[in-house]
């Protein structure tokens, strides 16, 4: 999920791949933000960039 978010891929082209909804993407990228107490996208973008998670 986070590979895909930080290749810059809409939540619904990341629910089409993994054959889940968008809904079901958005909530997911909500929990990962909140475990790694990031607000943002963006943050959470930067964060796997920083990581080498790409």
């Amino acid at each position: 999920m986070l590979q895909h978010v930080a290749r810059g891929h809409t939540y619904k082209a990341i629910g089409e791949e993994l054959f889940i909804s968008q809904k079901t993407v958005e909530n997911h990228v909500r929990n990962i933000l909140k475990k790694l107490h990031l607000n943002r996208k963006q943050e959470l973008i930067r964060y796997a960039l920083e990581k080498g998670i790409e």
